[in-house]
């Protein structure tokens, strides 16, 4: 029997770690696994953003997970806004561990899919040290001065790409600036389980999480500054009372947000829920709102939410105008002001937010299905 053609995935985040890139990948996994056309490593770290732990190794059908023992302090949060020294700290040692991996493995590696600019830095040497396949996925909208050291690193890191493929056009728009070539760039979509995100009964699904008679608001992502957990929470405050806030995730904000639950009746903190459990509070939802203070790479979330039928109330910010339209949700700067003229008025329009709802499966089917999948897979062969 001929052996299968190995796919090496380098990640500094996987599961259980939490995040968009997170589940993405575990979708990506999933669908290597179901087509069985390759051999697939997957080699990261043990969580570094939560406090979570998966297990070191982890082997089923054509899939091996390999989660290197974290060496550092839980100081990722606090780095992020400070790219160098983030690179500096989750770099070298994931480094160390792919190269020994590549000693041991490298003759069954056909490609290296890298995730995110760090662990493409580091594909960018091994693909040459090993003659291997290089494929670059990005996540991100980098926001850099296009003659900053951050750009000379990305054009130096990505140039010799074999593919880079990016979440949005905004973000391909910005490699092609920073000095790649257009044919080298080009664009994939998140894809959704339709299966598992699906709409099912709205009253049944608020009485299940104890929302009954409640208009909710839901805010799912990471706790942290970018993300605009604070302008959402200064809405709470500043909107009809009858309008209810749910968080749903985990992060340094954590505290802080369950601080202002405790003072306002209409901000409710769930904190950490597993994937399988989102499609439950999706629907128990009216609203999805993701108040993005930065350049959001695209936005998981909004998918999710979508496929589960529910509306958008999103930031004008990266690629999650790429992600949404008019039909489905609302896009608005993400000031007070903004957030909470758009909820309010879906509050008090039911028709229009009905008819938003009508539409969201649809649109969440046709664009965000599982065939996504080929646009990232099918530059395995070259």
């Amino acid at each position: 029997m001929t052996e299968k053609p190995g796919v090496l995935i380098l990640t500094p985040f996987y599961e259980p770690n939490l995040g968009g890139v997170e589940t993405h990948l575990k979708d990506l996994t999933n669908y290597l696994r179901e087509e069985n056309k390759y051999k697939v490593y997957v080699l990261t770290y043990q969580p570094i953003a939560t406090k979570t732990k998966g297990p070191y190794f982890e082997k089923y059908e054509n899939v091996e997970i390999i989660r290197i023992p974290w060496i550092g302090f839980n100081l990722f949060h606090k780095l992020e806004p400070y790219p160098i020294l983030e690179f500096l700290y989750t770099t070298p040692w994931l480094f160390l561990w792919a190269f020994i991996f590549l000693m041991f493995k490298g003759k069954n590696i056909k490609v290296i899919h890298a995730q995110g600019f760090n662990a493409s830095f580091i594909a960018r040497i091994l693909t040459k040290v090993f003659n291997k396949r290089f494929i670059a996925s990005t996540h991100a909208i980098y926001e850099m001065n296009l003659k900053s050291l951050m750009a000379k690193m990305v054009r130096w890191t990505l140039n010799p790409a074999n593919k880079v493929l990016t979440l949005s056009n905004a973000s391909r728009r910005e490699l092609i600036e920073v000095g790649l070539r257009e044919d080298k760039v080009d664009t994939y979509t998140y894809w959704i389980d339709q299966e598992v995100f699906k709409p099912f009964d709205k009253v049944e699904a608020k009485k299940k999480v104890g929302w009954e008679g409640r208009f909710v608001v839901l805010f799912v992502g990471r706790f942290i500054d970018i993300k605009g957990m604070d302008v959402l929470l200064e809405v709470a405050e500043s909107i009809d009372k009858e309008i209810c806030f749910a968080f749903i995730g985990d992060g340094p904000l954590s505290a802080s947000i369950e601080k202002v639950s405790r003072r306002l009746n209409n901000v409710m903190f769930i904190g950490k829920v597993d994937n399988h459990n989102l499609p439950l509070y999706y629907n128990a939802a009216d609203i999805l709102c993701v108040p993005s203070k930065y350049e959001e790479g695209f936005g998981r979330v909004i998918l999710e939410a979508l496929s589960c039928g529910i509306p958008v109330v999103a930031s004008n910010r990266g690629g999650i105008p790429e992600a949404i339209d008019r039909t489905v949700g609302v896009l608005v700067d993400p000031t007070v002001d903004d957030l909470g003229r758009e909820i309010e008025s879906l509050y008090r329009t039911s028709e229009k937010l009905q008819e938003m709802q009508s539409r969201c499966r649809e649109y969440a089917v046709s664009r965000f299905s599982k065939k996504n999948a080929e646009l990232i897979v099918r530059y395995y062969d070259g």
